[in-house]
């Protein structure tokens, strides 16, 4: 009986219902077992080429007969035994063919909902689900689900993050989008080619192997070195190129949303108020075209690059919307250390200096790459001074403003005095910061 003037809640209880992945799922995961032959093989080719010499066609076709049906009814049963659902607190994954793994992860704590295709998914029609969750040092994924069906998992999880009720969250839908910044393919593949790190791996990938043959006049040395090196200069400039193919920065109440990829398609999502740090870089030949790159630090988020490249302007735009009521310092207004930081490091003083603006911590590093971080004051979590003999002689000192993001910002060399001042200030700019900042949840 209920209480007269008391009303009793007759909601029904939401049921929760457990799904599985897509079926094309088995397929990756039946690679697992030949991925262990692999390896065996990569591990010890010697044993490993004995070994296939010994083998007979009959032998070869038996083992065949083997490995491929094992290997297919692993990936049948992995994908059978993996299952998950969305609770009214938090989402669960189950997972384990032999030992079973259950994870709970609370939908307040969700940092970030990414959606990835790699070039196969696309062309199955699947995406993988990758969650950024706080405090977890690896990603939970749900790999595959159907592109519709893990767009509308993703709306849903974000709409639940942001608070709305589970009966309303189907309804709410993935919100709408603004596109803030779009980088054309042209001005990518300039700006990799003005980059000396591109043209640095290409240079030894071409030089490093001949002179091993000179020297060693050993194949497998040469195979062991050159096919890294590159590999290496493949990911500087194609590999950079593909992935960061057609970035583009949008903005929408859960943030702001990057897509990009050439052949896997990755979408994006920046937390609204979880960025630490946020650098502003400047290659040496980008300075004429007035060319920047923009790098975040995330609390508990692998997200680091907001802008691949980008007019000056247009790069500064968005940072005011990631970082509000912020602006990007002109390098003239920066102050620099005393000139007998030159008695620490030559000519390399000359690229560092700081400024504190009523919203963020400013330092720059740098003479050929510039560098310029800002920090917000409410993100700082402890503020360090450290002084070497040397630099004591010389009355400097390095303060260390160290963020949520485990990441450390340093403003070099600065004179003792000034540098102690600093440190104080920072702590009560930090505090109040702390005090006056904005709410960190979704499309708050």
């Amino acid at each position: 009986m209920t209480a007269p003037g008391v009303e009793e809640d007759v909601r029904p209880e939401r049921v929760v219902v457990e799904r599985r992945l897509h079926p094309v799922t088995p397929f990756r995961r039946a690679w697992a077992p030949v991925a262990v032959v692999v390896g065996w093989a990569a591990h010890d080719p010697n044993q490993a080429q004995e070994q296939l010499t010994r083998l007979t066609t009959t032998t070869l076709v038996i083992a065949l007969a083997v490995v491929v049906p094992a290997a297919s009814l692993y990936g049948f049963l992995s994908w059978w035994f993996t299952r998950f659902s969305v609770t009214d607190s938090e989402l669960r994954i189950r997972t384990g063919l032999l030992f079973r793994r259950t994870a709970h992860i609370r939908l307040e704590r969700l940092q970030a909902v990414d959606v990835t295709q790699p070039l196969l998914a696309r062309i199955a029609g699947v995406a993988k689900l990758r969650l950024d969750v706080v405090g977890a040092d690896k990603k939970d994924e749900l790999a595959f689900l159907g592109e519709s069906e893990a767009r509308a998992l993703r709306a849903e999880l974000l709409a639940r993050a942001a608070g709305f009720a589970p009966e309303t969250a189907h309804e709410v839908g993935e919100a709408p989008a603004r596109e803030l910044l779009r980088v054309p393919p042209r001005e990518l593949a300039v700006a990799l080619m003005l980059t000396g790190a591109t043209w640095g791996a290409l240079a030894a990938a071409l030089v490093v192997p001949p002179v091993l043959w000179l020297v060693t006049h050993s194949v497998w040395t040469v195979l062991a070195t050159g096919v890294p090196l590159l590999g290496a200069a493949g990911a500087r400039s194609a590999g950079r190129f593909a992935g960061e193919y057609d970035w583009t920065v949008g903005e929408s109440p859960d943030g702001l949303r990057i897509d990009h990829g050439l052949l896997d398609r990755t979408h994006e999502t920046v937390p609204p108020g979880r960025v630490q740090t946020v650098r502003v870089v400047e290659p040496l030949l980008w300075r004429r075209r007035d060319w920047v790159r923009v790098e975040l630090d995330v609390a508990g988020s692998a997200n680091s690059v907001l802008v691949p490249v980008a007019p000056r302007a247009a790069a500064e735009a968005v940072i005011a919307r990631v970082l509000p009521g912020a602006r990007v310092p002109a390098s003239a207004t920066l102050s620099r250390p005393p000139r007998r930081a030159g008695r620490c490091v030559p000519l390399w003083w000359r690229g560092y200096g700081i400024t504190v603006a009523d919203t963020v911590f400013v330092a720059r590093h740098g003479l050929l790459r510039r560098s310029v971080a800002l920090v917000p004051h409410a993100k700082v979590q402890s503020v360090r001074l450290s002084q070497g003999p040397w630099k004591r002689l010389w009355r400097l000192a390095d303060v260390h403003v160290d963020t949520g993001a485990n990441k450390t910002v340093t403003a070099r060399l600065r004179d003792a005095q000034e540098a102690a001042e600093l440190l104080r200030g920072q702590a009560d700019r930090s505090r109040t910061g702390r005090r006056d900042a904005r709410s960190e949840r979704w499309m708050a």
